[in-house]
């Protein structure tokens, strides 16, 4: 008499598995930095703010030598000096992240790590290239707003 052999049925095998699991990390980065399937504007264009005309701070809320993201707007506004206000676009030129605090006179995305300067918005720590879209405010009295 003979004994029947059992043999498991085959599944994936190593290299599909962990295939499968690059793909999904993958897919998860790319979802948290907003990858190019965003379609609220093209970074450098300026059309990814919010309406004209908008009130996104007074000037008492902007901190000299700092700034604030208007995350809703896709803007941050610095005060490079004392008085003098700038706005850029929060969408990061690398990847598209949204930059996410302002620290040391630098506006930063978390994503990969660039840095942008609040004065002018030039990269001062890549891996991104290109500044970061000015922006247009207008500051009547103690208002920022959407120019």
């Amino acid at each position: 008499m003979t004994s029947a052999s059992f043999k498991p049925e085959a599944g994936p095998d190593r290299r599909t598995v962990m295939a499968a699991a690059g793909a999904a990390g993958l897919a998860a980065a790319l979802t948290a930095c907003g990858s190019g399937g965003d379609s609220s504007g093209t970074a450098g264009t300026g059309s990814d703010a919010g309406a004209a005309g908008t009130s996104l701070a007074r000037t008492a809320d902007i901190p000299e030598g700092g700034g604030k993201i208007f995350k809703d707007q896709g803007v941050v506004v610095t005060q490079p000096t004392a008085g003098t206000y700038k706005a850029f676009s929060s969408k990061c030129t690398h990847q598209g992240c949204a930059v996410s605090s302002i620290a040391n006179g630098v506006i930063v995305c978390p994503c990969h790590g660039s840095h942008f300067s609040v004065e002018d918005g030039s990269v001062k720590h890549g891996p991104a290239t290109q500044p970061l879209p000015a922006e247009k405010i207008t500051v009547s009295g103690d208002e920022i707003k959407l120019a």
